[in-house]
């Protein structure tokens, strides 16, 4: 059975760990050492992505940016040649109609 004295403690104990993480956090957002570290994280970042691109160049590689533009040409392209599927397809209907109304004319005609 717990008692009111046990509750007391974890109580004094949650609040004492809570201050004690609290203040540790402060000291790493304080710290030079880790905001040194991370500016040199972030620089290494920027680094390898600029050997990276580099690298993909040399070799003549694309790279992402370049295949989402070249997918969009070709999405643009795509929809483009459908459109004139669609105009040729009305042009080849209305050929065929003017065809069998000159057959007719020509044989009204004879």
């Amino acid at each position: 059975m717990t008692t009111n004295a046990d509750y007391e403690d974890q109580e004094g104990l949650r609040a004492r760990s809570e201050q004690a993480i609290g203040e540790l956090a402060q000291a790493l957002l304080d710290s030079q050492v880790l905001e040194n570290a991370v500016a040199a994280a972030f620089g290494a970042r920027e680094k390898a992505l600029d050997a990276q691109h580099a690298a993909m160049s040399a070799l003549n590689l694309p790279s992402a940016g370049d295949l989402e533009r070249l997918e969009r040409r070709v999405r643009s392209l795509s929809q483009r040649l459908e459109e004139v599927e669609d105009q040729v397809d009305r042009v080849s209907r209305d050929l065929g109609d003017i065809r069998r109304r000159l057959v007719a004319r020509e044989r009204a005609e004879d």
